[in-house]
Parts: C-alpha cells; sequence; structure tokens
C-alpha cells in the first residue's frame, strides 16, 4: 500500500506542480498515510498505554480493550521515510516521477538495504534502477570486501559481546558500579558493530548488482564533538532529518531561539523514530542537551572535512580528550537508548553512584574477559588504521598484508562464533 500510494501520488504531485496548493494538498496525502501506518503498527500501543498509566496516576484503573496484538513489519521505519522522501523530492522538483511501478517497487523494497536501511534517496538508488547497468568485476571485489568486513563487526565485535550486555543490563542490581560502566561501554562497541555491520553487508550486496549505496557509517567513535558524531552516526538518517525536516523548519537560518527549537524538535522526533518507548524520547532530548552547546559555539561544522589525525599519523593529546569526552556522552545516553524502560534507566545510574565500587566482571559463559579487552583494543587501533574511507576497510598495498587480515578475520568469525548468542540485528526492531 505504501508502494502503490507513493508512487499514484508522486505522479499527482508532478501533474499539479505549477498549482503549489493542489500539489502541497497530494504532499501532505503522501505524509499523512506514511505516517499513519507507522503510527497504527509502531505506536499505537504506545499512546493507548501512555493514556491509561496517565488515568492510573491521577486515581483511575482503565483496563483498555483498544490494545492491539498485531506483530511489528520489518523495517517499517526505513521504508517508510523512503517513500517519503520520494514524495518531496518531486514536490521540491528535485527529481521527475517515475512511471515505472516495477522500479519504483523495487527501490522501496531493495532488499539489502529494506530492513535496516541505509535510507536512501529516490535521487540515488532509483536512478541507479532505472539505468542499465553491467557487471563490473572491481566493484564487485569492493562489494565482497565491505561484506566480509561487515560480517566481522557483526560476528565477531557485536555478537561476542552481547552476552556479557544483555547480562549486566538484566540483572544490574546485582553488580557494582565498575561492571554497570563496563556494560554501557560494550553496548556502545555492541551497537556500533551490530548496526554498521549489517550497512557494510547491505552496501557490498548492493555492490554485487551495480548499485551503490550512501556510506551510513563515518567512524563515529573518532568524533571530536556531537556535532562530528551525528554527521558520522547512521548518516542516512541524520541527513533525511536535516534535508526535510530542520531546514523546511528554517534550519540555521533564523534566530539563535528558533534555531535551538528546531534542533530540540529534529533530535526529538529521531529518538522518537527509534521505538515507542519514552527511554527513546529520553534519548533524543539528552542528545540535543549535548549538541545546543556545539552549535551556539559554532563548533558544528567544523570537522565536517576532516577526520582525526588528518594529516599526522598519531592524534594530537587535544582531539584524544576530544575524542574521549565525546565518547563518554554518548555512552551515557545509551543507558537510555538500552534500558527497557525511564525506571530502569535512572536506577541503572543511580546504582552506579550509590554502589560506586570496583570487582572484576565474570563472563557469564565463563570464557575470559582478557580476550575481548584486547579484541576491542585490535579492533579500535584497525579503525583508525582506515578512519579516511570508510569504503575501503582493507586498503593496504601489500598483498600479503591483506591476505594475514582476511585470514585474521575469518579465524576470528570461526573463533568467537557461539551457538547461544541471538544474532537478530539491533536494528530490526525499529
Amino acid at each position: 500500500m505504501s508502494t502503490l500510494v507513493d508512487f499514484i501520488i508522486g505522479q499527482k504531485i508532478y501533474k499539479h506542480g505549477d498549482s503549489p496548493k493542489r500539489s502541497k494538498y497530494w504532499l501532505s496525502l503522501s505524509v499523512l498515510f506514511n505516517l499513519a501506518l507507522l503510527g497504527f503498527f509502531k505506536y499505537y500501543n504506545f499512546f493507548i498505554d501512555s493514556y491509561i498509566d496517565l488515568l492510573a496516576s491521577i486515581g483511575y484503573d482503565v483496563k483498555s480493550p483498544w490494545i492491539l496484538s498485531v506483530l511489528l513489519p520489518v523495517g517499517i521505519s526505513f521504508y517508510t521515510f523512503q517513500t517519503m522522501s520520494y514524495s518531496f523530492d518531486v514536490y521540491y522538483k528535485k527529481i521527475n516521477p517515475t512511471k515505472d511501478l516495477i522500479s519504483f517497487a523495487t527501490f522501496v523494497a531493495f532488499f539489502p538495504q529494506l530492513v535496516a536501511g541505509p535510507i536512501e534517496r529516490a535521487s540515488n538508488l532509483l536512478s541507479q534502477i532505472t539505468n542499465e547497468r553491467k557487471f563490473n568485476y572491481e566493484r564487485a571485489v569492493s562489494g565482497v570486501k565491505l561484506i566480509l568486513w561487515g560480517f566481522f563487526k557483526k560476528l565477531v565485535i557485536a555478537d561476542s559481546i552481547a552476552p556479557i550486555v544483555d547480562d549486566i543490563f538484566n540483572n544490574y542490581t546485582e553488580h557494582t558500579a565498575s561492571s554497570l560502566i563496563l556494560g554501557v561501554c560494550l553496548f556502545s562497541f555492541q551497537v556500533y558493530g551490530d548496526f554498521s555491520g549489517y550497512s557494510d553487508i547491505a552496501i557490498g550486496t548492493a555492490k554485487l548488482f551495480g548499485i551503490e549505496l550512501i556510506s551510513n557509517f563515518k567512524f563515529p567513535n573518532f568524533s571530536r564533538n556531537v556535532a562530528e558524531y551525528w554527521q558520522r552516526w547512521h548518516v542516512s538518517l541524520s541527513t533525511w532529518f536535516r534535508h526535510y525536516l530542520y531546514i523546511p523548519m528554517g534550519g540555521s537560518k533564523v534566530s539563535k531561539l528558533k534555531s535551538v527549537r528546531n534542533i530540540c524538535i529534529i533530535f526529538l522526533v529521531s529518538g522518537f523514530w527509534h521505538g515507542a518507548n519514552w527511554t527513546f524520547i529520553f534519548w533524543g532530548g539528552l542528545h540535543a542537551l549535548f549538541y545546543i552547546p556545539v552549535f551556539l559555539m559554532g563548533r558544528n561544522r567544523i570537522y565536517a572535512d576532516n577526520v582525526i589525525g588528518q594529516n599526522t599519523i598519531l592524534p594530537s593529546i587535544k582531539e584524544l580528550l576530544m575524542v574521549f569526552w565525546t565518547f563518554i556522552l554518548i555512552t551515557f545516553s545509551r543507558i537510555f537508548f538500552r534500558s527497557p524502560s525511564l525506571t530502569d534507566s535512572f536506577n541503572y545510574i543511580e546504582r552506579i553512584y550509590s554502589n560506586f565500587s570496583y570487582s572484576a566482571y565474570t563472563h557469564p559463559m565463563g570464557y575470559r574477559m582478557t580476550d575481548f579487552y584486547i579484541l576491542l583494543a585490535l579492533f579500535t587501533i584497525y579503525e583508525y588504521l582506515i578512519r579516511k574511507d570508510e569504503r575501503n576497510p582493507f586498503k593496504f598495498k601489500s598483498k600479503g598484508v591483506r591476505f594475514l587480515i582476511y585470514s585474521a578475520m575469518i579465524l576470528g568469525m570461526l573463533l568467537f562464533y557461539d551457538d547461544n548468542v541471538n544474532r537478530s540485528f539491533i536494528y530490526f526492531q525499529f
């Protein structure tokens, strides 16, 4: 339905392009329809539950018969935004609507990135689908390398530390502060390896079909402030909000007060996009608070065109401190991202302060924790070495070096593989 409606509406917008009111009417219809789909499947029960909780807080005991037992369609947050971007681009005359329903349906449901992005724009993906493509050996090899890199990040980095994160967050009342800090730090690595790993697999798979998807992650763990982090983390979502929400509201070309308002709206909506839970909204609000000081100081774009250690082998002490501080802020916010409720989030933080002590953490499956610390240290060093090109994780000229890296990654997948680990991608729930 989403595909058919936006396919038809795109043509209606174009047909009435000389009439701003009528074209805006059709655009509004596209937005309302897609948000209605998203709201029904993803947010309906959230609003009903929140309403019941509100009534309960003032003394009414309500048992709602209106709760729905429906499955959340996989990837709905991604493809609804993708189809809406098509309607927006036609409305703003950035593209002409296609009359080929099969090509448009392929753009919406292109399987490598359907369920967890990157969120593509029609101007990039649809044009490639409609054009003739021929097999290109170099592109295919580049794609296979990205797939290998993505599988490594997912299977070796994310999945190997998932049991530790689950154990700490599920039993946070039983752990000391040192273990709780360890748990949220490891979750930062887990969610990065999980989501960026999926994106690399998707981009690499698309290359095998002659399709170039946009980069979704650009080594965000080396960001020097929160603004740079959002220029490197989930890039396709950040650019979607910037193009279709932030700029239409005036962006940063309005007064400082209105710009701050726009920033707050963007981050709150971004949090709500992630899930029907107050934890995600609070998480988005935290990022707005982290971002606003950087914006007011005019430092939100200073790192847009360079990376840490741009012209040097090693980063400066100042850069390292900035990266460390940014990592602390981002990691702290992830307590809310990972916890099942706001109550659990605040209890998790409270326990860190109230039970501030150290005790060596024991892996729930009995493995040596030292192995995981070494793994993450080597992973961080390797990412630093390739930090200038997210599309080429094996850029080393020596064939012997590349062979050793390929072998080490495949060996790592074999050594760290565990049948007891849930291997679903974290962002499949969004």
